[in-house]
Protein backbone atom coordinates (compact mmCIF):
# COMPACT_ATOMS: atom_id res chain seq x y z
CA UNK A 1 0.00 0.00 0.00
CA UNK A 2 1.46 2.87 -1.25
CA UNK A 3 1.35 6.51 0.53
CA UNK A 4 1.56 8.40 -2.31
CA UNK A 5 -2.31 7.03 -3.35
CA UNK A 6 -3.44 8.27 -0.12
CA UNK A 7 -5.91 11.09 0.12
CA UNK A 8 -4.01 14.29 1.91
CA UNK A 9 -6.59 14.30 4.78
CA UNK A 10 -5.58 10.85 6.00
CA UNK A 11 -1.93 12.23 5.29
CA UNK A 12 -2.41 15.21 7.66
CA UNK A 13 -4.49 12.95 10.00
CA UNK A 14 -1.02 10.70 10.52
CA UNK A 15 1.03 13.45 10.53
CA UNK A 16 -1.00 14.65 13.43
CA UNK A 17 -1.34 11.48 15.73
CA UNK A 18 2.28 11.18 14.92
CA UNK A 19 3.43 14.01 16.36
CA UNK A 20 1.28 13.01 19.72
CA UNK A 21 2.11 9.57 19.75
CA UNK A 22 6.02 10.96 19.83
CA UNK A 23 5.13 12.73 23.31
CA UNK A 24 3.55 9.39 25.05
CA UNK A 25 5.07 7.01 27.34
CA UNK A 26 6.54 3.79 25.85
CA UNK A 27 3.67 1.06 26.73
CA UNK A 28 0.72 3.58 25.77
CA UNK A 29 3.45 4.58 22.27
CA UNK A 30 3.47 1.01 20.82
CA UNK A 31 -0.03 0.15 21.30
CA UNK A 32 -0.96 4.13 19.78
CA UNK A 33 1.50 2.97 16.85
CA UNK A 34 -0.50 -0.14 16.41
CA UNK A 35 -4.36 0.96 16.76
CA UNK A 36 -2.97 3.44 13.67
CA UNK A 37 -1.71 0.66 11.38
CA UNK A 38 -5.12 -1.23 12.33
CA UNK A 39 -6.86 1.76 11.40
CA UNK A 40 -5.46 2.66 8.21
CA UNK A 41 -5.35 -1.31 7.03
CA UNK A 42 -9.01 -1.20 7.89
CA UNK A 43 -10.01 1.84 5.68
CA UNK A 44 -7.66 0.27 3.29
CA UNK A 45 -9.59 -3.18 3.19
CA UNK A 46 -13.39 -1.38 3.41
CA UNK A 47 -11.79 0.64 0.52
CA UNK A 48 -13.43 4.26 2.55
CA UNK A 49 -10.03 5.92 2.40
CA UNK A 50 -11.42 8.93 0.69
CA UNK A 51 -15.10 9.11 2.41
CA UNK A 52 -14.06 9.00 5.91
CA UNK A 53 -13.79 12.69 7.39
CA UNK A 54 -10.08 11.89 8.82
CA UNK A 55 -10.45 15.43 10.43
CA UNK A 56 -12.51 14.04 13.07
CA UNK A 57 -11.00 10.80 13.76
CA UNK A 58 -9.39 10.02 17.25
CA UNK A 59 -7.35 6.92 18.45
CA UNK A 60 -8.98 5.03 21.40
CA UNK A 61 -6.22 4.71 23.30
CA UNK A 62 -5.42 8.81 22.88
CA UNK A 63 -8.79 9.77 24.33
CA UNK A 64 -9.21 10.96 28.01
CA UNK A 65 -10.27 9.05 30.43
CA UNK A 66 -13.39 10.26 32.66
CA UNK A 67 -13.79 8.90 35.85
CA UNK A 68 -17.23 8.23 36.74
CA UNK A 69 -18.78 10.03 39.85
CA UNK A 70 -19.78 7.90 42.81
CA UNK A 71 -23.58 9.01 43.71
CA UNK A 72 -24.76 8.23 46.97
CA UNK A 73 -28.01 7.04 47.98
CA UNK A 74 -30.40 8.13 50.36
CA UNK A 75 -32.43 5.71 53.26
CA UNK A 76 -35.30 6.08 50.55
CA UNK A 77 -33.10 5.09 47.85
CA UNK A 78 -32.89 7.93 46.29
CA UNK A 79 -29.49 9.60 44.68
CA UNK A 80 -27.85 12.39 46.32
CA UNK A 81 -26.46 14.90 44.54
CA UNK A 82 -23.31 16.28 45.54
CA UNK A 83 -22.41 19.82 45.19
CA UNK A 84 -18.70 20.76 43.33
CA UNK A 85 -16.27 22.26 46.09
CA UNK A 86 -15.34 24.51 43.55
CA UNK A 87 -18.82 26.28 42.96
CA UNK A 88 -19.08 25.99 46.67
CA UNK A 89 -15.16 27.48 47.21
CA UNK A 90 -16.16 30.20 44.09
CA UNK A 91 -19.00 31.44 46.12
CA UNK A 92 -17.84 31.95 49.37
CA UNK A 93 -15.10 34.21 47.71
CA UNK A 94 -17.50 35.92 45.51
CA UNK A 95 -19.97 36.81 48.48
CA UNK A 96 -16.90 37.57 50.73
CA UNK A 97 -15.47 40.07 48.08
CA UNK A 98 -18.68 41.59 47.56
CA UNK A 99 -19.02 42.02 51.32
CA UNK A 100 -15.81 43.67 51.35
CA UNK A 101 -16.85 46.09 49.20
CA UNK A 102 -19.49 47.19 50.42
CA UNK A 103 -18.04 47.63 54.04
CA UNK A 104 -15.28 49.79 52.45
CA UNK A 105 -17.48 51.63 50.60
CA UNK A 106 -19.59 52.78 53.86
CA UNK A 107 -15.80 53.59 55.65
CA UNK A 108 -15.26 55.77 52.45
CA UNK A 109 -18.83 57.52 52.92
CA UNK A 110 -18.12 58.03 56.76
CA UNK A 111 -15.23 59.62 55.55
CA UNK A 112 -16.75 62.12 53.32
CA UNK A 113 -19.41 62.88 55.69
CA UNK A 114 -16.14 63.60 58.37
CA UNK A 115 -14.58 65.81 55.87
CA UNK A 116 -18.06 67.74 54.90
CA UNK A 117 -18.96 68.35 58.78
CA UNK A 118 -15.35 69.44 59.33
CA UNK A 119 -15.36 72.55 56.32
CA UNK A 120 -19.19 73.64 58.32
CA UNK A 121 -17.49 73.32 61.82
CA UNK A 122 -19.46 70.44 63.28
CA UNK A 123 -17.21 67.72 63.27
CA UNK A 124 -16.85 65.38 65.99
CA UNK A 125 -14.21 62.68 66.29
CA UNK A 126 -15.02 59.24 66.07
CA UNK A 127 -13.01 58.12 68.97
CA UNK A 128 -16.08 56.55 70.90
CA UNK A 129 -17.27 55.04 68.27
CA UNK A 130 -14.50 53.57 67.86
CA UNK A 131 -13.67 52.26 70.87
CA UNK A 132 -17.21 50.71 71.45
CA UNK A 133 -16.56 48.20 69.15
CA UNK A 134 -12.77 47.22 69.57
CA UNK A 135 -12.67 44.96 72.55
CA UNK A 136 -9.38 46.04 73.36
CA UNK A 137 -8.12 49.48 73.13
CA UNK A 138 -4.27 49.80 71.76
CA UNK A 139 -1.62 50.56 74.67
CA UNK A 140 -0.86 54.04 74.70
CA UNK A 141 2.13 54.78 72.59
CA UNK A 142 4.11 57.56 72.52
CA UNK A 143 2.35 59.45 70.22
CA UNK A 144 -0.70 59.72 71.86
CA UNK A 145 1.16 60.98 75.46
CA UNK A 146 3.11 63.25 73.26
CA UNK A 147 -0.24 64.52 71.89
CA UNK A 148 -1.62 65.57 74.63
CA UNK A 149 -4.44 68.15 72.53
CA UNK A 150 -6.22 65.30 70.50
CA UNK A 151 -9.70 65.57 70.35
CA UNK A 152 -10.51 62.23 71.63
CA UNK A 153 -13.65 63.73 74.04
CA UNK A 154 -16.32 63.59 71.82
CA UNK A 155 -18.68 61.22 70.40
CA UNK A 156 -19.54 60.39 66.66
CA UNK A 157 -22.70 58.52 65.59
CA UNK A 158 -21.89 57.07 62.34
CA UNK A 159 -24.30 57.51 59.26
CA UNK A 160 -26.25 54.81 58.15
CA UNK A 161 -26.09 53.79 54.50
CA UNK A 162 -29.40 53.72 52.72
CA UNK A 163 -30.52 50.48 51.31
CA UNK A 164 -28.43 47.97 52.79
CA UNK A 165 -29.48 45.58 55.81
CA UNK A 166 -27.39 43.33 57.69
CA UNK A 167 -25.87 40.95 55.99
CA UNK A 168 -23.40 37.39 57.02
CA UNK A 169 -21.41 35.25 55.19
CA UNK A 170 -22.95 32.13 53.80
CA UNK A 171 -21.45 29.80 55.75
CA UNK A 172 -20.90 30.82 59.18
CA UNK A 173 -18.55 27.70 60.28
CA UNK A 174 -15.85 29.90 59.16
CA UNK A 175 -16.59 32.86 61.81
CA UNK A 176 -17.42 35.30 59.32
CA UNK A 177 -20.73 36.91 61.69
CA UNK A 178 -21.36 40.54 60.78
CA UNK A 179 -24.18 41.38 62.69
CA UNK A 180 -23.19 45.22 62.61
CA UNK A 181 -20.50 47.60 60.49
CA UNK A 182 -17.61 47.14 63.07
CA UNK A 183 -14.45 49.50 62.35
CA UNK A 184 -11.21 47.24 61.10
CA UNK A 185 -8.53 47.67 63.78
CA UNK A 186 -5.88 46.94 60.74
CA UNK A 187 -7.22 50.66 59.49
CA UNK A 188 -5.47 53.88 61.65
CA UNK A 189 -8.06 56.13 62.42
CA UNK A 190 -6.77 59.31 61.34
CA UNK A 191 -9.17 61.35 63.28
CA UNK A 192 -8.51 60.26 66.79
CA UNK A 193 -4.87 61.70 65.58
CA UNK A 194 -6.13 65.43 64.41
CA UNK A 195 -4.39 67.78 66.20
CA UNK A 196 -5.87 71.02 67.55
CA UNK A 197 -3.08 73.50 68.19
CA UNK A 198 -3.18 75.47 71.76
CA UNK A 199 -0.60 78.08 70.57
CA UNK A 200 -1.92 82.19 70.93
CA UNK A 201 1.33 83.63 69.68
CA UNK A 202 0.85 85.14 66.09
CA UNK A 203 3.73 84.35 64.91
CA UNK A 204 6.24 82.24 64.60
CA UNK A 205 9.28 81.13 62.74
CA UNK A 206 9.27 77.95 59.72
CA UNK A 207 10.61 75.36 60.90
CA UNK A 208 10.53 71.62 59.23
CA UNK A 209 9.40 69.05 61.13
CA UNK A 210 11.39 66.06 61.87
CA UNK A 211 9.07 64.66 64.87
CA UNK A 212 5.59 64.76 65.90
CA UNK A 213 3.89 67.61 65.88
CA UNK A 214 3.63 69.12 69.13
CA UNK A 215 -0.26 70.86 70.16
CA UNK A 216 1.36 73.83 72.17
CA UNK A 217 3.90 74.74 69.16
CA UNK A 218 0.45 75.20 67.12
CA UNK A 219 -2.04 77.97 66.34
CA UNK A 220 -5.61 76.93 66.31
CA UNK A 221 -7.56 78.04 63.66
CA UNK A 222 -9.42 81.12 65.24
CA UNK A 223 -5.55 82.37 65.87
CA UNK A 224 -4.33 81.44 62.53
CA UNK A 225 -6.85 83.92 60.51
CA UNK A 226 -5.81 86.48 63.29
CA UNK A 227 -2.24 85.92 62.22
CA UNK A 228 -3.37 86.06 58.18
CA UNK A 229 -4.74 89.71 59.08
CA UNK A 230 -1.68 91.23 60.64
CA UNK A 231 0.55 89.33 57.74
CA UNK A 232 -1.57 91.03 54.71
CA UNK A 233 -1.49 94.71 57.30
CA UNK A 234 2.35 94.23 57.49
CA UNK A 235 2.70 93.70 53.75
CA UNK A 236 1.00 96.79 53.08
CA UNK A 237 3.18 98.69 55.05
CA UNK A 238 6.25 97.50 52.86
CA UNK A 239 7.96 94.48 55.16
CA UNK A 240 10.63 92.77 53.45
CA UNK A 241 9.23 89.25 51.66
CA UNK A 242 12.08 87.17 53.13
CA UNK A 243 10.05 87.59 56.85
CA UNK A 244 6.22 87.47 54.95
CA UNK A 245 7.24 84.41 53.28
CA UNK A 246 8.43 82.44 56.41
CA UNK A 247 5.68 83.70 58.24
CA UNK A 248 3.36 82.61 55.27
CA UNK A 249 5.21 79.12 55.24
CA UNK A 250 4.79 78.55 58.79
CA UNK A 251 0.88 79.52 58.69
CA UNK A 252 0.58 76.92 55.92
CA UNK A 253 2.51 73.82 58.35
CA UNK A 254 -0.17 74.75 61.14
CA UNK A 255 -3.23 74.32 58.31
CA UNK A 256 -1.60 71.14 57.59
CA UNK A 257 -0.70 69.12 60.57
CA UNK A 258 -4.61 70.49 61.56
CA UNK A 259 -6.03 68.73 58.71
CA UNK A 260 -7.51 72.05 57.96
CA UNK A 261 -8.61 72.83 54.25
CA UNK A 262 -11.36 75.10 53.82
CA UNK A 263 -11.93 78.80 51.94
CA UNK A 264 -9.90 79.89 54.13
CA UNK A 265 -7.10 77.32 53.57
CA UNK A 266 -7.58 78.90 49.65
CA UNK A 267 -7.47 82.27 50.67
CA UNK A 268 -4.20 81.81 52.70
CA UNK A 269 -2.50 79.74 49.24
CA UNK A 270 -3.85 82.78 47.09
CA UNK A 271 -2.20 85.44 48.52
CA UNK A 272 0.94 83.78 49.32
CA UNK A 273 1.32 82.95 45.88
CA UNK A 274 0.53 86.33 44.73
CA UNK A 275 2.88 87.76 46.93
CA UNK A 276 5.49 85.50 45.65
CA UNK A 277 4.95 86.55 42.08
CA UNK A 278 5.58 90.18 43.09
CA UNK A 279 8.89 88.98 44.26
CA UNK A 280 9.70 86.51 41.75
CA UNK A 281 10.06 84.04 44.13
CA UNK A 282 8.33 81.16 41.36
CA UNK A 283 9.41 78.79 43.81
CA UNK A 284 7.16 79.29 46.56
CA UNK A 285 4.49 80.10 43.68
CA UNK A 286 5.17 76.91 42.33
CA UNK A 287 4.02 74.72 45.32
CA UNK A 288 1.13 77.22 46.76
CA UNK A 289 -0.04 76.67 42.88
CA UNK A 290 0.07 73.07 43.16
CA UNK A 291 -1.50 73.04 46.35
CA UNK A 292 -4.04 75.28 44.90
CA UNK A 293 -5.05 72.85 42.19
CA UNK A 294 -5.26 69.88 44.67
CA UNK A 295 -7.84 72.24 46.89
CA UNK A 296 -9.81 73.60 43.54
CA UNK A 297 -10.05 69.48 42.47
CA UNK A 298 -11.80 69.13 45.90
CA UNK A 299 -14.74 71.74 45.32
CA UNK A 300 -13.60 74.68 47.66
CA UNK A 301 -14.20 77.78 46.11
CA UNK A 302 -11.30 80.00 44.89
CA UNK A 303 -10.10 82.44 42.02
CA UNK A 304 -9.61 79.14 40.35
CA UNK A 305 -9.80 80.83 36.98
CA UNK A 306 -7.14 83.55 37.63
CA UNK A 307 -4.59 80.72 38.53
CA UNK A 308 -5.67 79.02 35.70
CA UNK A 309 -4.43 81.69 33.68
CA UNK A 310 -0.73 82.08 35.71
CA UNK A 311 -0.86 78.09 35.34
CA UNK A 312 -0.86 78.06 31.36
CA UNK A 313 1.59 80.97 31.58
CA UNK A 314 3.60 79.29 33.98
CA UNK A 315 3.93 76.54 31.60
CA UNK A 316 4.78 78.38 28.89
CA UNK A 317 7.96 79.69 30.67
CA UNK A 318 9.32 76.38 31.82
CA UNK A 319 8.63 75.16 27.97
CA UNK A 320 6.31 72.37 29.09
CA UNK A 321 4.49 71.38 26.16
CA UNK A 322 3.13 67.86 27.10
CA UNK A 323 1.67 69.04 30.16
CA UNK A 324 -0.02 72.02 28.18
CA UNK A 325 -1.93 70.73 25.44
CA UNK A 326 -2.59 67.77 28.25
CA UNK A 327 -4.48 71.01 30.28
CA UNK A 328 -5.66 72.82 27.11
CA UNK A 329 -7.82 69.83 26.04
CA UNK A 330 -9.40 69.60 29.25
CA UNK A 331 -10.66 73.13 29.20
CA UNK A 332 -14.07 73.88 28.65
CA UNK A 333 -15.69 76.22 26.02
CA UNK A 334 -17.46 78.72 29.61
CA UNK A 335 -13.85 78.22 31.24
CA UNK A 336 -12.18 79.47 27.81
CA UNK A 337 -14.15 82.57 27.75
CA UNK A 338 -13.35 84.12 31.14
CA UNK A 339 -10.90 86.83 30.76
CA UNK A 340 -7.77 85.71 32.31
CA UNK A 341 -7.91 82.21 30.57
CA UNK A 342 -8.60 83.58 27.25
CA UNK A 343 -5.45 86.24 27.61
CA UNK A 344 -3.24 83.35 28.38
CA UNK A 345 -4.46 81.05 25.65
CA UNK A 346 -3.51 83.85 23.34
CA UNK A 347 -0.22 84.11 24.45
CA UNK A 348 -0.32 80.48 24.24
CA UNK A 349 -1.13 81.12 19.93
CA UNK A 350 1.16 83.74 19.75
CA UNK A 351 4.20 81.53 20.78
CA UNK A 352 3.21 79.19 19.02
CA UNK A 353 2.66 80.82 15.82
CA UNK A 354 6.02 83.21 16.14
CA UNK A 355 3.83 86.45 16.06
CA UNK A 356 6.30 88.30 18.23
CA UNK A 357 3.88 91.29 17.49
CA UNK A 358 0.66 90.10 19.45
CA UNK A 359 3.03 88.79 22.08
CA UNK A 360 4.30 92.06 23.35
CA UNK A 361 0.39 93.84 22.72
CA UNK A 362 -0.49 91.06 25.12
CA UNK A 363 2.23 91.27 27.30
CA UNK A 364 1.69 94.79 27.77
CA UNK A 365 -2.10 94.40 28.32
CA UNK A 366 -1.42 91.26 30.84
CA UNK A 367 -4.80 90.74 33.21
CA UNK A 368 -4.36 90.67 37.10
CA UNK A 369 -0.41 89.64 37.75
CA UNK A 370 0.20 87.88 34.22
CA UNK A 371 2.77 90.18 33.87
CA UNK A 372 4.78 89.28 36.69
CA UNK A 373 4.91 85.42 34.92
CA UNK A 374 5.64 87.13 31.94
CA UNK A 375 8.39 88.73 33.04
CA UNK A 376 10.50 85.56 33.31
CA UNK A 377 10.18 84.67 29.49
CA UNK A 378 9.81 88.29 27.82
CA UNK A 379 13.52 88.79 27.58
CA UNK A 380 14.19 85.27 25.70
CA UNK A 381 11.09 86.31 23.66
CA UNK A 382 12.72 89.59 22.61
CA UNK A 383 15.95 87.55 21.72
CA UNK A 384 13.59 85.25 19.44
CA UNK A 385 12.22 88.36 17.93
CA UNK A 386 15.25 90.34 17.40
CA UNK A 387 16.67 87.26 15.55
CA UNK A 388 14.16 87.98 12.93
CA UNK A 389 14.40 91.45 12.90
CA UNK A 390 17.83 91.05 12.02
CA UNK A 391 17.60 88.81 9.28
CA UNK A 392 14.52 90.47 7.66
CA UNK A 393 15.84 94.18 7.65
CA UNK A 394 19.40 96.15 6.65
CA UNK A 395 18.71 97.77 9.45
CA UNK A 396 16.37 99.44 11.78
CA UNK A 397 15.80 102.73 14.23
CA UNK A 398 16.02 101.80 17.86
CA UNK A 399 12.53 104.12 18.66
CA UNK A 400 11.08 101.05 16.52
CA UNK A 401 12.66 98.30 18.73
CA UNK A 402 11.80 100.09 21.74
CA UNK A 403 8.13 100.12 20.70
CA UNK A 404 7.57 96.66 19.03
CA UNK A 405 9.75 94.74 21.93
CA UNK A 406 7.59 96.81 24.84
CA UNK A 407 10.43 98.73 26.51
CA UNK A 408 9.96 101.46 28.29
CA UNK A 409 12.44 103.44 26.26
CA UNK A 410 14.92 103.52 23.84
CA UNK A 411 17.24 104.18 26.65
CA UNK A 412 16.14 101.20 27.97
CA UNK A 413 16.32 98.80 24.22
CA UNK A 414 19.95 100.25 23.81
CA UNK A 415 20.73 98.71 27.41
CA UNK A 416 19.34 95.44 26.20
CA UNK A 417 21.08 95.09 23.30
CA UNK A 418 24.31 96.27 24.47
CA UNK A 419 23.93 93.44 27.04
CA UNK A 420 23.55 90.73 24.49
CA UNK A 421 26.32 92.33 22.39
CA UNK A 422 23.48 93.22 19.37
CA UNK A 423 24.36 97.15 20.08
CA UNK A 424 25.96 97.73 16.94
CA UNK A 425 24.84 100.98 15.25
CA UNK A 426 24.91 102.37 11.34
CA UNK A 427 28.26 104.82 10.62
CA UNK A 428 26.93 107.55 8.60
CA UNK A 429 29.37 107.63 5.73
CA UNK A 430 29.47 111.64 6.17
CA UNK A 431 30.69 111.29 9.27
CA UNK A 432 28.43 112.22 11.57
CA UNK A 433 26.56 110.38 14.86
CA UNK A 434 24.19 108.96 13.36
CA UNK A 435 21.09 110.17 15.29
CA UNK A 436 20.92 109.63 19.44
CA UNK A 437 20.40 107.38 21.88
CA UNK A 438 17.42 109.07 23.54
CA UNK A 439 15.46 110.08 20.77
CA UNK A 440 15.44 106.48 19.27
CA UNK A 441 16.81 107.85 15.68
CA UNK A 442 20.02 106.06 15.96
CA UNK A 443 19.71 103.33 13.05
CA UNK A 444 21.02 99.91 14.37
CA UNK A 445 22.75 97.54 11.67
CA UNK A 446 20.82 94.08 11.56
CA UNK A 447 23.44 92.32 9.57
CA UNK A 448 26.58 93.30 12.21
CA UNK A 449 23.74 92.48 15.03
CA UNK A 450 22.56 89.05 13.71
CA UNK A 451 25.27 87.18 14.71
CA UNK A 452 25.53 87.81 18.61
CA UNK A 453 21.59 87.28 18.75
CA UNK A 454 22.21 84.00 17.40
CA UNK A 455 24.29 83.21 20.15
CA UNK A 456 22.50 84.26 22.84
CA UNK A 457 19.16 82.79 21.55
CA UNK A 458 20.93 79.40 22.06
CA UNK A 459 21.11 79.63 25.76
CA UNK A 460 17.41 79.60 26.15
CA UNK A 461 16.39 77.08 23.48
CA UNK A 462 16.79 74.88 26.32
CA UNK A 463 13.70 73.46 28.86
CA UNK A 464 13.72 75.84 31.95
CA UNK A 465 14.13 74.16 35.38
CA UNK A 466 12.92 75.48 38.62
CA UNK A 467 14.72 74.46 41.77
CA UNK A 468 11.97 72.97 44.50
CA UNK A 469 9.38 72.79 41.69
CA UNK A 470 6.68 70.28 42.72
Amino acid sequence: MATNTWPQPLKDWVTKCLQQINLLPEPIKSEAQAELKDKIANAYAKKTMWTIDWSTQELECMKPKTAKRKVGVDTTGNPIKKTKKSTLAASLLSSETDDRLQQRARRFEREHEIERQKQSGQHQSPASYYSRHVNQAPPQSSLESRMSGLTTSFSFTPRPVKGQARRKYMNSSMGYDESEDVADPNVIDWDRYTIVGKSTNLFKNYLRLTSEPDPRDIRPYHILQQTLTELKRKWKEDAKYPWICDQFKSLRQDLTVQRIKNEFTVQVYEIHARMALESADLVEYNQCQSALRHLYELGIPGKSEEFLAYRILYMLHTRNRSDLNRLMSSLTPQIKANPAVKHALDVQAALATNNYHAFFRLFMNAPNMGAYIMDHFVERERISALCVMSKAYLSLPLSFIANELAFDTPTDAHTFLFNNGAAQYVVPKNGGSGGSIADGTKMIDCKAAHKPLLTTSEKFARRVNIKGAI
